[in-house]
């Protein structure tokens, strides 16, 4: 059986904006025809999660750097922001072997 990738959304408290981000994800990925699971979590939860991909925005980035994540790691501007979110996502999926 295929593993999907699975690509974690983060925020600060784990609800609100990173659910609005995996809504605005799931979208570009359904353009982009890849499947995945995806799910959302606060910043402390994340580490332990076993990401491929975390997404999280630009304001966490230092943050994460203190942890050694194993996740590919994407900080964004604007969360909802699609075309930014399929620039960054993008380059990542293509060098998975996915698009």
């Amino acid at each position: 059986m295929k593993q999907l990738l699975k690509i974690l959304v983060v925020c600060g408290a784990g609800l609100g904006s990173s659910f609005a981000c995996q809504m605005s994800v799931e979208s570009v990925l359904k353009d982009l025809k890849v499947e995945a699971n995806l799910d959302h979590s606060d910043l402390s939860s994340a580490a332990g999660y076993g990401a491929d991909i975390i997404i999280a925005g630009k304001n966490f980035e230092s943050q994460f750097k203190r942890h050694n994540l194993r996740s590919c790691l994407i900080f964004l501007n604007n969360l909802i922001d699609k075309k930014e979110i399929r620039e960054k996502l993008e380059p990542v999926l293509k060098e998975k072997g996915l698009i």
